[in-house]
């Protein structure tokens, strides 16, 4: 497989760092408001990265953090607390909202056939683990205290801007909006790793520290967590390409000079999308959730679909004319798809031409047009419909925008999908992983299964 490596800015071999064994990182939400379908275009291709690697016979580990704690809106790490916010704005504590827009991100993320991750971790789990990494950066020289802040010393590093010359607009910090000078660092590109002192003092959350009471920056979330799931080699880490710089560019300073070693190998960036006024925004005030193209009467796969129809590398541009016309193209393909029928043998040495087609647009990039122009393909192609049929399911394994109506076997495998999910949530329940389980609990809950408690264990049932 060849993928875009952010790091060098080529493509690049996707070699893992043990064999077929995948460690694979997503920045998570930070869950002060519903996620807009800007930033769940990121998460879909992830997922279908993901599921990619999955079909190719990859053993892949994803984990994700949730940003309950710590995420400001000032590059210099000062300004208000976007969750402070969120609670001011709603009434209520910070947990309640963090609580309230997990649940809300991963029942969108069902309706759009985004997999949760095998690892969810909430920021206010790992205090320890953040505590533990700052005190070996001071230990080691890359971090001072100044102010009553740890900040991590940039001018230690040979090279801090490792992702090189990228488009002005792609650095341009979406999840920030201002700039503020801060008098306590001794560069201007250094970054907070624990506050204790900062310009509002409402903060919600704090906890004992070797610095004195505070809370961590937003940066060392994403690299202790992996870290603690991933271990010291990760070998992908995801997320939109306004992370790139500052937070994936930080994430990298401070894991490898941790680790005393290099940390990730490829990072998979998906661009922007934008609608008439640019780039989508939470700032903007308004801004369009599942939830509303849901009421507006859309099936979130077409949004899915809207998706996979253009390159993760490509800004894609929203529109309720080329929503509606992906609609359409999805509502005829379906019916084409339900008109075959399942008699006959199926041609095993004709599939695997299209199966090799699919795997080559895939391999290039992960190019979904061309996955989805491969389903067209096999639609129109000289085959029985037994062969179409067993094609389009192994093909819908990685693009999961449900083509095939549920027949027996397609039943089967979403059964046995849904006993996996109860059996993980056992399991993370078991371990007290809570995160994890209420994950699951509330993908099962999205898609109206119902759990329920018998002497022999637990069962299931769809509500209709």
């Amino acid at each position: 497989m060849i993928l875009y490596n952010t790091l060098g800015q080529k493509k690049m071999e996707f070699v893992p760092h043990s064999g077929k064994k995948v460690n694979m990182y997503t920045c998570g939400p930070t869950v002060y408001h519903f996620a807009h379908i800007g930033n769940l275009r990121t998460y879909i291709m992830e997922d279908v990265l993901e599921r990619y690697l999955r079909y190719d016979g990859y053993d892949v580990t994803r984990v994700m953090n949730i940003t309950d704690v710590g995420h400001l809106t000032s590059d210099a790490d000062t300004g208000n607390d976007k969750m402070v916010e969120g609670a001011k704005r709603e009434h209520k504590t910070v947990m309640e909202i963090a609580k309230f827009y997990t649940d809300a991100f991963f029942s969108d993320c069902a309706k759009l056939n985004i997999k949760t991750p095998d690892v969810v971790e909430p920021a206010t789990n790992c205090i320890d683990d953040f505590i533990k990494m700052v005190s070996t950066l001071i230990d080691k020289g890359y971090a001072y205290l100044s102010g009553g802040n740890v900040y991590f010393d940039t001018s230690k590093l040979d090279n801090y801007y490792v992702f090189g010359n990228m488009n002005a607009d792609d650095l341009e910090v979406g999840v920030r909006d201002d700039v503020d000078h801060d008098e306590n660092k001794r560069n201007k590109t250094d970054f907070v790793l624990w506050f204790t002192k900062s310009k509002f003092e409402d903060q919600a959350l704090k906890w004992d520290s070797p610095w004195g009471v505070g809370y961590p920056g937003w940066h060392i979330e994403c690299s202790a967590i992996s870290i603690k799931h991933s271990g010291e080699y990760l070998d992908i880490h995801c997320g939109g390409v306004d992370n790139a710089f500052p937070h994936h560019t930080n994430e990298i300073a401070q894991s490898e000079a941790y680790l005393g070693h290099k940390w990730c190998n490829y990072w998979f960036h998906v661009l922007h999308l934008n609608d008439a006024r640019g780039k989508m925004s939470k700032s903007k005030g308004d801004f369009l959730t599942v939830s509303l193209l849901e009421e507006k009467g859309y099936n979130p796969l077409v949004y899915r679909m809207f998706c996979l129809q253009s390159h993760y590398r490509k800004p894609l541009t929203f529109s309720y004319e080329s929503l509606d016309n992906t609609a359409k193209a999805y509502d005829k393909l379906i019916k084409r798809i339900s008109a075959l029928s399942n008699e006959g043998e199926i041609q095993t040495d004709l599939a695997k031409e299209f199966e090799g087609s699919f795997k080559s647009a895939l391999d290039n990039d992960l190019n979904t047009s061309l996955g989805l122009t491969a389903v067209y393909d096999v639609l129109k192609a000289d085959l029985n419909d037994a062969t179409k049929l067993y094609l389009i399911e192994k093909f819908d394994k990685v693009l999961c925008l449900n083509l095939i109506s549920a027949d027996e076997s397609t039943e089967q495998n979403l059964d046995r999908e849904i006993e996996e999910l109860i059996a993980k949530r056992q399991e993370a329940r078991a371990n007290k992983d809570w995160a994890t389980a209420d994950a699951i609990r509330d993908e099962l809950a999205a898609r109206h299964i119902k759990l329920i408690d018998t002497p022999e264990g637990i069962k299931w049932e769809i509500q209709e």
